[in-house]
């Protein structure tokens, strides 16, 4: 079924949008909440509250890509969950590594606000990037896939992973100076 027609499920609340979501999106949605909580059973209870934010945020929203809205309620839901569980232990996880290789390039934001202006600001920076370079930061950063896979998938070596990701890290650092986001 195509999205807009899951899209419109949604807003007649058939239940049915619940069901086509899941037989669409839930291989993606899995694979995200995998990659940053490394447990099948975490993940999954993400996937599905990934269903229920769905189904209480849409209408009023309507997605203009439901795998990049699903996938951002996965994300965060996951993250969200990582943080919980990891408050008082510290792991060595990716989703620790990757959060503090970012933090040398983006601050924390005081305010939803900020977030706003940082997201804007990452989103243009990543369209100025060369697809290559574009596709290593959202692999490590946005799916938080661990370096040794990303050199495996793209044929490449770690050290060419590490390097490259370095060179972006600090021209994001660079871009977002110039726009007047500090660290």
């Amino acid at each position: 079924m195509e999205d807009n027609n899951i899209i419109e499920l949604y807003f007649q609340r058939s239940e049915a949008a619940i069901a086509e979501t899941q037989r669409k999106y839930s291989g993606y949605c899995g694979t995200i909440a995998r990659n940053i909580l490394h447990s099948a059973e975490d993940a999954e209870e993400c996937v599905n509250d990934t269903w229920s934010k769905a189904w209480n945020s849409i209408p009023p929203n309507r997605p203009n890509k439901l795998s990049v809205y699903l996938g951002r309620i996965t994300r965060g839901l996951a993250i969200d969950k990582y943080r919980k569980c990891n408050t008082k232990k510290r792991g060595r996880g990716e989703v620790k590594l990757c959060l503090d290789e970012l933090a040398e390039c983006v601050s924390t934001s005081q305010s939803i606000a900020d977030d706003y202006i940082l997201k804007e600001a990452i989103e243009r920076f990543l369209r100025e990037l060369k697809c290559d370079a574009a596709e290593l930061f959202m692999l490590r950063y946005w799916y938080m896939q661990p370096i040794k896979a990303i050199a495996k998938s793209r044929h490449i070596s770690e050290g060419a992973v590490k390097m490259q990701l370095q060179r972006t890290r600090a021209a994001l650092r660079h871009f977002l100076e110039t726009e007047g986001i500090g660290i």
